[in-house]
């Protein structure tokens, strides 16, 4: 490992520009909201305190350990291997079953799965703490992935199950911001705790400060998450669709993670190839199932609903552009102006206060105005990261009034692109479709991450080993560039005219 992130860790649209409808508020269309009044609006607020809670904490894990990364190796005696599976083994357990946790949250019921979900999350934090050696933390890591994967589906599912209207747009504008604070917060986080040795137990506490929040969520959330109702028409769990798309997601997400440290072999693209086969097997057999008359793992009203493919376009660039901004500034924070990790974690929180910001207070915007939110954020991303990439150009230093104005824009246009386009797609969505809405959803942000972190990791790395000087500006200028091409077409994508 030379760093803390080195191992961690769609077609161009045909431009109408047409005048898209105004964002309606998501869920009017699913009747109105059990009760009312005021002591209702607190339990609802109480419940998503609660969830978003286990959310944050799900998220805080996937970064935190990158920071504690070299004291784990010293400690353990990891390897260099061993130490990218202890960071990424998370991250591969939590993308491939995130479908399926939203399948048994369906099965199950959002509440009680939220509840197990946490339950494997906070005993696998323990577990991880007091790992050792090497081994166990790898196996551990998996099991947190895994109880995150089954946790953190339910959150948007319980959203579209208890805030309707007005309340369910707040709802998702507070999702969004726990998202956007999640990266920044884990390094910074990591980089304290490491550093404070916490009883002189080193990296342990990166994990064991998850076990008091987990057992306080543990005891609140049985009193403040509504009871389960059974679903209308409960669907079995398609055990074949499950175990073809988590394959196919195991297959696409190893090389993801752990193929750039490798060098790129030629397992890694075999791999790829055969999880695409495996997709290509999923959707022929989940076509089968539908015409058959079975159900599908995703309810075909949610792939088909009014404007979900292309949200589904957004979520994936906003999400890859995200990842590979902050993995490549990262890097550069670290090897080329030689921050360190507390430094390195500080200089995104413009990044994630805005995009917080935005995710809560975009509805206050005058209703003329949002149609244009999403396509405006994507082209105000894409214009500030050709502005971070010219200060960088000669050789600048990171900090400074200007780039920390500049960081802060980023995160704004991002919350622009991401909160209105989340809002709009859920609004389509039904309530008895909002477990495979919310596995849709969470799935494609974690692929969109891997795949930012992936290939402009790859661009950035490839462009820094060529020889001469400058090399590093000349590397981060070039990404930059390519990661504001990808957000440029994010624009357009917002602005195509949408087919029946």
């Amino acid at each position: 490992m030379t760093d803390n992130y080195s191992s961690g860790a769609p077609p161009t649209p045909v431009l109408t520009a047409p005048t898209p409808p105004a964002i309606k508020d998501p869920g009017t269309d699913n009747g109105p909201a059990p009760g009312g009044g005021r002591a209702r609006s607190r339990g609802a607020g109480r419940t998503l305190a609660v969830i978003l809670s286990g959310q944050f904490m799900a998220l805080l894990d996937a970064f935190i350990v990158t920071v504690a990364a070299p004291s784990i190796g010293a400690d353990l005696n990891a390897s260099g291997a061993a130490l990218q599976l202890v960071i990424a083994g998370y991250t591969i357990a939590y993308a491939a079953l995130l479908i399926t946790g939203a399948r048994i949250g369906e099965l199950l019921g959002p509440r009680r799965t939220f509840l197990a979900g946490l339950a494997a999350f906070t005993g696998a934090s323990l577990a991880c703490g007091l790992a050792a050696d090497a081994g166990q933390l790898i196996a551990f890591r998996a099991v947190q992935g895994a109880g995150a994967a089954v946790m953190i589906p339910q959150v948007l599912g319980i959203i579209q199950r208890t805030h309707t209207g007005p309340a369910r747009t707040r709802a998702l504008g507070a999702y969004t911001a726990v998202m956007a604070v999640g990266a920044a917060c884990g390094q910074i986080a990591g980089g304290v705790l490491v550093s404070a040795d916490l009883f002189g137990a080193g990296w342990r506490p990166v994990f064991l400060v998850n076990v008091p929040i987990g057992a306080l969520l543990l005891a609140a959330g049985p009193r403040l998450i509504p009871r389960d109702r059974p679903p209308a028409s409960p669907r079995g769990l398609d055990l074949p669709g499950l175990v073809l798309l988590a394959g196919a997601l195991v297959l696409v997400t190893v090389p993801l993670v752990l193929g750039q440290e490798a060098g790129r072999p030629a397992w890694t693209w075999w791999s790829l190839a055969a999880g695409g086969v495996l997709l290509g097997a999923f959707a022929g057999y989940e076509a089968r199932r539908a015409r058959r008359g079975g159900a599908p793992l995703i309810a075909p009203r949610v792939l088909g609903a009014p404007g979900m493919p292309l949200a589904v376009v957004r979520l994936a660039l906003v999400m890859a552009v995200n990842a590979g901004y902050m993995f490549v500034l990262t890097l550069h924070f670290q090897n080329t102006l030689h921050y360190s990790a507390l430094r390195t974690g500080l200089m995104f929180v413009p990044t994630a206060l805005a995009y917080g910001a935005v995710g809560l207070w975009w509805r206050r915007l005058p209703p003329r105005l949002h149609p244009l939110l999403v396509p405006g954020g994507f082209v105000l991303v894409s214009a500030t990261l050709v502005g971070i990439g010219s200060a960088f150009k000669d050789g600048g230093a990171g900090d400074g009034r200007w780039l920390l104005a500049a960081y802060a824009g980023i995160g704004a246009g991002l919350g622009f692109a991401h909160s209105p386009n989340l809002a709009a797609a859920l609004g389509t969505v039904r309530k008895e479709h909002a477990a495979d809405a919310s596995g849709l959803v969470v799935t494609v942000n974690q692929v969109g991450l891997l795949l930012g972190t992936s290939l402009f990791g790859t661009l950035f790395l490839n462009r820094l080993a060529e020889a001469g000087a400058g090399a590093a500006s000349r590397a981060l200028w070039e990404t930059l560039l390519a990661l504001a091409g990808a957000s440029a077409v994010g624009g357009l994508a917002g602005m195509t005219r949408r087919r029946a």
